[in-house]
C-alpha cells in the first residue's frame, strides 16, 4: 500500500496564485496535493494521484467547443472550480492561467492523518459504495474522476464556477512530493481530437490505484508513457510532443 510520509499535516490551502500557471505545469504541480472537503462534521481527504491538462487551442478540451454559461469557469482566473457530468457522474476540474485552460482531477487516494481520521474514510465509503451496496475498498474509492467526487460529496450544482473555500473545500500542500511521475496520453479522448497529446500525469507510487494503470503489462516505455523524475516532468510537461515517433 502506498505510504507517503509528508513532513507536515498542517492545513495549508493553496493560494489562488498557485493555479495561475500553464495547465500542463499545473497538472504536474497538483500531483501529491491533498483535497479536503468538510462534510457532516468531518474532513474527507484524498491525495491527488492523477491529473489531465486541457488547453483552449487543442480539440480534446471542452473550452475548444466555445464559451457557454456551464463552461464559464474555464474562462475565469486560475483556481476556479469547473464541474460537469461525465457518464452521469460529477467530475471536478480547476481553471489554470489563460482563458479556456484547466486541469481535470482524474483520481486520488484516501488520506488518513491528523485532519481526517478513520471515521472520515468510513464516511467516504458510505458515500461511494459498490453497486451491490458493499463498502468499496480504499484502493479503488477515488480511482476515477466520478468516484473521487462521489467519495467527497462534491456535486456540479454546488461547486461549478465557485472558488475554493478554506472552510469547506480546498487543496492543501502537506509537503509530500512524488518521486517519479508517469506522463502519458489522456484517457477517453475521441479519435481526431488530439488524443495523442501526452497531457496525463500520474504519481508512479500510486499507478496501480489510478483510473487505469499506465504501467500495465501491454504498455511500453517510450511508446505508451514516459517515467520521469519530478524535475523532468516539470520540464517535459509543456513540450506537447507525442510519445512515439
Amino acid at each position: 500500500m502506498p505510504n507517503p510520509q509528508p513532513t507536515s499535516t498542517q492545513d495549508r490551502p493553496l493560494p489562488a496564485t498557485f493555479f495561475d500557471q500553464d495547465a500542463r505545469s499545473l497538472a504536474v504541480a497538483l500531483l501529491g496535493k491533498v483535497i479536503r472537503r468538510r462534510l457532516d462534521g468531518l474532513w474527507l481527504s484524498a491525495r491527488i494521484i492523477e491529473t489531465e491538462a486541457y488547453l483552449l487551442e487543442e480539440r480534446g478540451s471542452h473550452a475548444s467547443l466555445g464559451f457557454t454559461e456551464a463552461r464559464r469557469a474555464l474562462f475565469m482566473e486560475g483556481g476556479i472550480i469547473y464541474m460537469y457530468y461525465a457518464r452521469g457522474g460529477d467530475s471536478m476540474n480547476c481553471s489554470a492561467a489563460g482563458a479556456g485552460n484547466g486541469v481535470l482531477l482524474k483520481s486520488a487516494y484516501p488520506v488518513i492523518d491528523s485532519v481526517s481520521s478513520s471515521a472520515s474514510l468510513q464516511r467516504m465509503q458510505q458515500l461511494n459504495p459498490n453497486r451491490d451496496g458493499s463498502l468499496r475498498s480504499q484502493h479503488r474509492l477515488c480511482a476515477g474522476q466520478t468516484l473521487l467526487c462521489r467519495s467527497l460529496g462534491i456535486k456540479v450544482p454546488d461547486w461549478n464556477a465557485q472558488a475554493f473555500c478554506s472552510e469547506t473545500l480546498f487543496i492543501e500542500d502537506d509537503d509530500y512530493q512524488p518521486v517519479q511521475i508517469i506522463q502519458a496520453p489522456r484517457l477517453g479522448i475521441p479519435s481526431g481530437r488530439d488524443e495523442a497529446l501526452p497531457y496525463r500525469f500520474v504519481d508512479a507510487e500510486f499507478a496501480a490505484h489510478c483510473t487505469r494503470n499506465p504501467l500495465g503489462r501491454t504498455r511500453e516505455p517510450g511508446r505508451d508513457y514516459r517515467l520521469l523524475t519530478l524535475q523532468q516532468a516539470r520540464l517535459k510537461a509543456t513540450s506537447g510532443d507525442h510519445l512515439a515517433g
